[in-house]
This record gives C-alpha cells, sequence and structure tokens, in this order.
C-alpha cells in the first residue's frame, strides 16, 4: 500500500459516553447517551507528538504514544499505510474514567476517526465495519465502542472467520421516550478487575431467563419501553461481581424493587435507569442514590462519533 497523503487542517471529532450490557445482553448491547469526549488532531511538519489533555483524567492520562487516543490513531495510520512524522493531540475529557461508561471506547473511536479523516481518501479506505474491527481489536469486545461509533442502542457481535474474531454490529433506533439517569459514583472500578469475578459456567435456569430477556430488549429499546423492567433483569454476570461495588449494587437493587428498569452500566460501578418519566419525576428519581452517587439526567445519542 502507498504511504497516505495527509490533510494539513486540523480535525475535530466528539464521541458520546455509552454504556454496555444494559442488564443480560452481556458484551453484546450498547447504548449511547449525551456526554461527550472531544479531540482534535492536526498532522505535524517536524516528528514528534504534542498531547495535551484537560477534564476528566486529565492527571493520569499519558503524554506519549501510550495514550490510547495516540494508540488508536497510530493503528488507524498504520491501517491506512503508514504514520505521519509526527501529529498534535487535544482531549477534552468529560467521560469519567473507570466508571462503565466507555470512555476507553471513546478515546479509541475518536483516535481511529481521527485517523481516517487525517488522510486523503481516508473513507474509502476505511469502512465504519473495519473501523469497528481496529477498535474491537483494541478493546477487547464490540459492545461499547460499537455504540460509540454508531450512536443509539446497537446489538454487536463476533464471528470467528480463519481463527480471527470479526466484529459486526447492527443499530436499533431507540424509543423517543426513553430516558437515562445514570448514578456515578466518586470511586472507579478497573473493567479487568470486574471480568475476572465472573463464573466458568451459570446454571442453565439463569442462562434461559437471561436468553429471553436480552431478545426481549430488544423491543424494548425500540417501540415497547413498558418491557424495560423485565428487559433489563440480568441472570448471568451482575450478582457475581456484588462484591466489587456493594453500594452500586444495593443502590440498583432499590431501584428495581421499585419498579425501575435498573441496572450495573457496563463493568460499573455507574448504574444506570431507563425510564420515560417526565422532568419533575426525574429530578426525585436522580436522588435516589443519596449522597455516594451523583444523579445526572442524560438524552440517548442517536448519532455516534461526530465530526465539528
Amino acid at each position: 500500500m502507498a504511504k497516505p497523503t495527509f490533510k494539513a487542517n486540523p480535525i475535530q471529532v466528539q464521541v458520546p459516553a455509552t454504556s454496555a450490557n444494559l442488564g443480560p445482553g452481556f458484551d453484546s448491547f450498547g447504548l449511547a447517551f449525551g456526554m461527550y469526549d472531544r479531540y482534535v488532531a492536526q498532522i505535524l511538519d517536524e516528528g514528534g507528538l504534542d498531547i495535551d489533555v484537560t477534564g476528566e483524567g486529565a492527571d493520569e492520562v499519558p503524554r506519549t504514544d501510550k495514550n490510547l487516543l495516540v494508540k488508536a490513531m497510530y493503528k488507524g495510520f498504520d491501517f491506512l499505510g503508514g504514520k505521519p512524522k509526527g501529529v498534535a493531540v487535544r482531549a477534552l475529557n468529560v467521560i469519567p474514567h473507570g466508571r462503565g461508561l466507555g470512555s476507553s471506547a471513546s478515546a479509541i473511536i475518536g483516535g481511529l476517526v481521527l485517523a481516517r479523516s487525517l488522510v486523503l481518501t481516508g473513507t474509502d479506505k476505511m469502512s465504519d465495519e473495519a473501523l469497528l474491527n481496529l477498535a474491537n481489536e483494541m478493546e477487547g469486545h464490540p459492545d461499547n465502542v460499537a455504540a460509540a461509533l454508531y450512536g443509539g442502542a446497537t446489538v454487536a457481535w463476533q464471528d470467528v472467520v480463519k481463527g480471527k474474531a470479526v466484529a459486526h454490529a447492527v443499530h436499533l433506533p431507540v424509543d423517543p421516550r426513553i430516558k437515562v439517569m445514570a448514578f456515578i459514583p466518586s470511586t472507579p472500578l478497573a473493567t479487568k478487575k470486574a471480568r475476572t469475578m465472573l463464573p466458568e459456567t451459570i446454571p442453565f435456569a439463569d442462562a434461559l431467563r437471561n436468553s429471553s430477556n436480552a431478545a426481549l430488549l430488544t423491543q424494548a429499546l425500540t417501540i415497547r419501553p413498558d418491557l424495560l423492567f423485565t428487559a433489563t433483569e440480568d441472570f448471568l454476570h451482575q450478582s457475581y461481581r456484588q462484591e466489587a461495588m456493594p453500594a452500586s449494587f444495593a443502590l440498583m437493587t432499590k431501584l428495581r424493587a421499585a419498579g425501575i428498569a435498573a441496572f450495573i452500566s457496563g463493568a460499573g460501578p455507574t448504574v444506570l435507569a431507563l425510564h420515560t418519566e417526565g422532568d419533575e419525576e426525574s429530578i426525585q428519581l436522580s436522588r435516589a442514590g443519596g449522597a455516594k452517587f451523583e444523579g445526572k439526567s442524560l438524552e440517548i445519542a442517536s448519532r455516534g462519533a461526530t465530526l465539528l
């Protein structure tokens, strides 16, 4: 492949926060909502890497090629034929880190979209499906990255072709009546730690109920929000992670006891509630987490990563 021709002008992209699983849809369902990280990148004539990060996690994010946004850009450039001599990157992070809200997926999708957009004919050489697969290679599962790329609700899955995982996703238009309430704790939880708590096997009855609810979730999200409570009940993973986030699990249990479609967002510890209540009820709901959680009302993001 010929070395790519890079555009001189800066490119800016915004990428939404996401939640994975949505209860029973482990590593498959994703949902994007209106909380955005913004990234700007420009090709430099001279060599080197110029990184500036503000906002969430700014004190913890590396200013080197170990930066996840930069790693994704470099992966994208390699796919397109080669890296530039230098690049300047600016990141404004709004999505909390380590809370199960897709901050890593945002950086990965943002970096790949920037790389594609900085290369002349990049959109011809890297389709959305190719971009999704590059993101899946980095993230290890396609749920969050699919929602960050396409917006709305997504169902993602992987096939194995010649021994290699190939990711796919379909976009689901979310019923406009559905709103999101996020209960965000101050303490993070590493996804890797949460995954180590999952069992090797589960009871057949649990698998049956979980698959039924996951199937129902496609209808609840798109045309039947009255079914959200049942459709978001999980029998596969949440209870096994209870010890890692007891306050989150207690809040989820309390909300579900009140008939609210609540679940752990991704690997946690944020709790999400999907509802169709009005503004006054939303304000009351936001207080349900007490002092340990920030209740934040969010809109569904119908679009994923968007150039600005």
